[in-house]
């Protein structure tokens, strides 16, 4: 899964790494995303990539609860396609989330090391998401935006570490991800061939493991543990 990660590049280098064509977004250095957190999307609009702020967790438009949203931070690309929270989303509404790094925890319960996992030359990359509106058929007072991220089974590179990772878009799937007319044949093939398999990870401070910490202590190496 994909429960916690890390974004802190600015705008102006979002923009020199991914397709972005109009910003409607505005974002700080956060180096301890969490689920219900506002963070920024991709999406397409008309002929324009856009950089708009969404809420992470997904709240399909027939929900009556918005707070389901909080239980689906993730979706599996084995499925997504399939099942009812997220296929609509899957054949139109799809978004790439800029992201440096994600978090996971291996080890004994009780006793788990938290690990910062990131591409090898540390450059920022894009998880493939799914987005939705939420209006509550219309009476809510204004509407809710919503992602989601997709996962896949865990690459040989950090398999030891969890059994499952985000799908982590190479630059040349980025527009044909976005592009509602993209068949659904080819958005299969981009989740399991157009992604980055090749990830590094370091052990990371515990201090991670409470959202309340969130400042660039966290990403720095801890070397009293070993995996």
């Amino acid at each position: 899964m994909c429960g916690r990660f890390v974004g802190y590049r600015p705008i102006e280098t979002l923009q020199d790494h991914f397709p972005i064509d109009r910003v409607e977004a505005t974002i700080s250095p956060n180096f301890n995303i969490a689920p219900t957190q506002r963070i920024a999307a991709i999406v397409r609009e008309g002929y324009e990539n856009v950089l708009k702020p969404f809420q992470w967790g997904l709240v399909p438009f027939w929900a009556k609860d918005p707070t389901i949203g909080g239980r689906m931070i993730n979706a599996r690309s084995e499925t997504v396609d399939s099942k009812p929270s997220f296929r609509n989303a899957f054949k139109k509404r799809r978004c790439i989330i800029p992201a440096d790094g994600f978090y996971e925890w291996t080890g004994p319960k009780g006793n788990k090391q938290p690990v910062f996992i990131t591409l090898p030359d540390g450059e920022p990359f894009g998880f493939a998401g799914l987005w939705e509106v939420w209006d509550n058929n219309g009476k809510a007072d204004q509407p809710l935006y919503t992602v989601t991220i997709i996962t896949t089974e865990a690459s040989r590179a950090i398999k030891d570490i969890h059994h499952r990772m985000p799908v982590i878009l190479k630059h040349g799937a980025f527009n044909d991800w976005i592009d509602a007319g993209t068949p659904i044949d080819t958005l299969k093939e981009i989740m399991t061939t157009r992604i980055y398999k090749n990830l590094v990870f370091r052990n990371v401070s515990t201090a991670v493991n409470s959202t309340r910490n969130n400042s660039a202590d966290l990403i720095k190496v801890d070397l009293t543990k070993r995996l």
